[in-house]
Formats: C-alpha cells, structure tokens, sequence
C-alpha cells in the first residue's frame, strides 16, 4: 500500500489510520527529514524484531532510533539531562540530529543499544511529527538503507516508489511524502560528554 500524504498538511483522517496500523502492531515505512525509514511502535517486540529482518541486522547488534514528536516526549525516554546537553537539543530540534542518549527504564532492553543507549529523533517533518502525536507514544525506527548496501543507488533510498518496489509487499504501508534526502542524520553522542559521532546532514553547533 502507497499513502500519499503532503508535509504542508498532512490528511488526518489518514494520518488517524496509519496510527492505528502501528498501534496494533504493523510495520510502516515513513519519510524523515533525512532518509525514509521503516518504523513500529515500541509496545511490539514482533514487529521490531520484523524491521530487524528488513534492515539485515541481526538482533543482537540492531541499533535503533527513537522518533519522538518533540523534546518533552523524548524527555521521557531519557536518564536526567545536565544543562548543557538539554540546551544543545533544545536548540537544534527538530531537525536532522540523532543524540544518543542513556535510556530510561521506560525504554524495554530489547531496543537499547549494547550500553544501554537509545538514539533519540526529532524530525523536521510534517508526516511523521503527526502521525507520532497521533500514536501517543514514540516509534522505534531505523532507515530503509538495509546493512551492506550503503553504496548502492540512493533513488532506492529516497524514491518512494522504488522503495514500495521492494517493500511494500513486506510492510503494512509505504507513506509517501516525497523524494526523500540522501544524507543520514548527522549523529552526536551525549552518554557521557557530547562528541560528534557522524556528520551527515544539518550543521550542529556543539
């Protein structure tokens, strides 16, 4: 299924469906503000488990990010923040940044990352801001570039069509919002200090 929605002003009646799709436990491909991503909601080890299969990560090693409609949803997710870290988010969210954090315990084991970290999101996009809001709760999300095609043709990556092409069949839905990015999140590590850990897309000030 291809859902066609505008970032300007996102149908909320569609909107309302593909929520309810994630709330019970579907896998949907959405656009970011970078590349699209295949997303789930968190309440759903199976379907986590199932975007793991898509990525080609094996379980064990899976990284995922936490989209968050904004910073106080993301607030919860997250140990207690020292100023500096909560004036660098406050200031560059949203937008094309992945901070990685120490997780909360609201945060289940199975998506924390082998130091009990989480990648936290807040995208510059319409489409998926409202589809989290509408949910209630974070997504936990990875981008539809899958492990060891990280040099392949990027229309495969930002080209919803080409993307529904090869996943649609294996996916709730793909929302198309429009040729996507190339360029990754620009990702910034916050566990313990702040350290720039990949530039991607968005200039950070640290």
């Amino acid at each position: 299924m291809l859902i066609k929605l505008y970032n300007d002003n996102p149908n909320i009646r569609e909107v309302r469906r593909i929520a309810d799709a994630l709330r019970n436990g579907e896998v949907a491909i959405l656009p970011t503000d970078t590349l699209y991503a295949f997303a789930c909601s968190m309440e759903h080890k199976r379907a986590v488990e199932e975007i793991a299969t898509l990525k080609g990560f094996k379980l064990k090693q899976a990284k995922y990010a936490m989209l968050c409609s904004d910073l106080s949803m993301a607030s919860e997710y997250v140990r207690a923040m020292d100023r500096d870290t909560f004036a660098l988010l406050k200031r560059s969210l949203p937008g094309p940044f992945t901070f990685i954090m120490e997780a909360s315990g609201a945060v289940p084991r199975n998506y924390q990352n082998q130091n009990h970290t989480i990648g936290i999101r807040v995208p510059d996009n319409n489409i998926a801001r409202a589809i989290i809001e509408e949910l209630g709760s974070p997504l936990i999300s990875t981008s539809v570039r899958p492990i060891g095609e990280e040099d392949g043709e990027v229309e495969n990556y930002t080209d919803p069509d080409l993307i529904h092409d090869r996943f649609g069949s294996r996916v709730w839905g793909v929302i198309d919002g429009g040729i996507a990015d190339a360029e990754p999140s620009t990702v910034v590590d916050c566990s313990d200090g702040i350290e720039l850990v990949r530039q991607g897309k968005g200039e950070i000030e640290l």
